[in-house]
């Protein structure tokens, strides 16, 4: 019977042990919520399934619908240099930011996009429809021109991505969607770490230039330029690192296995420091923000409300701003 009790007691220490080991562990863990771009946040009981597109009618409604997912997939080949329907664009496609044409988990998916919108966006200081941001993404992302609200391909993407969230209710921003917020780190980004991440992990896909590479027919790039004329400019989301961070923490390399955790917050937190850090297209952004308290502390353009500098906005650290900004 002793010595039973005995182990009992060395089983109950040892289970002490490990409980202050987790508890310091993740008491001295530094990092820190990054700033969200909405005032709504991910909703863990609200799910968004995918509908399928087989699902779809064979009417003018459904055949919308269509076309307005293979313009997501395949906006070069309408809007792009070569475009059949105009030349807008620089060669990207939608789905190069939007994977999966705007479906995988995480891959800054539309899921939340209908059931958001119209919503008050600090970028404009004005309340957004789904036309507007569509033609920002155009205008940012792809670094061309906004198209016709009233054009069918307009009226095709704004179907689609309406299709896709049909479900979801109003008001909620469903768990998966969009681009998920990653831990801030204790120190600024480190465009050389991140040379090294990029060379051994992106560059395969992305070119040693960060070039991309396009289709063999030329119509679009499978894998998109991150830099260089072809590229994002300056205006995109992802120009800021902390967006950028987020999307290739939970979705790069394109080729890992699935769920698998190939880039630590650290990878990516400097391979995007990298990324941005090299040339690419200049946009004016000086009327975004027209309430420059509201920007996110990880945007580089001034002028701001506090005294840090832009390359601090830029790479960081971050946390000296954000506690200047609650304060």
């Amino acid at each position: 019977m002793q010595l039973v009790n005995s182990r009992r007691l060395l089983l109950l220490i040892t289970g002490l042990l490990v409980l202050v080991v987790f508890v310091l562990a993740t008491t001295m863990n530094k990092t820190h919520p990054v700033q969200k771009d909405s005032a709504l946040s991910d909703n863990n009981d609200v799910l968004w399934e995918v509908p399928d597109t087989s699902s779809l009618p064979f009417t003018e409604t459904g055949r919308l619908i269509r076309y307005g997912r293979d313009l997501i997939a395949n906006t070069s080949y309408y809007l792009g240099p070569k475009g059949t329907v105009a030349h807008i664009t620089n060669g990207m496609n939608c789905q190069n930011c939007h994977l999966d044409a705007g479906t995988k988990t995480w891959g800054n998916n539309y899921g939340g996009v209908y059931s958001t919108y119209p919503k008050f966006r600090e970028r404009s200081g004005t309340i957004e429809n789904v036309y507007k941001r569509v033609n920002d993404c155009i205008d940012r992302s792809l670094n061309g021109h906004a198209i016709d609200t009233n054009s069918r391909e307009m009226q095709a993407i704004t179907a689609y991505i309406n299709w896709l969230g049909q479900k979801v209710p109003k008001k909620m921003k469903p768990w998966g969607a969009g681009i998920r917020d990653i831990s801030f780190i204790d120190r600024a980004a480190d465009p050389s770490k991140g040379r090294i991440v990029f060379i051994q992990k992106c560059q395969r896909c992305h070119g040693v230039n960060g070039e991309g590479q396009l289709r063999f027919d030329s119509t679009g790039y499978v894998y998109p330029p991150l830099w260089g004329n072809n590229s994002y400019n300056t205006g995109a989301g992802l120009y800021r690192i902390g967006r950028f961070a987020g999307y290739a923490r939970d979705n790069m390399p394109f080729d890992a296995p699935y769920n698998s955790a190939s880039l630590t917050d650290e990878e990516a937190w400097d391979v995007a420091a990298f990324v941005n850090s090299q040339p690419r297209p200049q946009k004016d952004c000086s009327k975004d923000y027209p309430n420059i308290a509201s920007k996110p502390v990880d945007l580089p353009l001034g002028p701001f409300k506090d005294n840090f500098s832009v390359e601090q906005h830029k790479y960081g650290p971050f946390e000296p701003i954000q506690a200047t900004k609650r304060k």
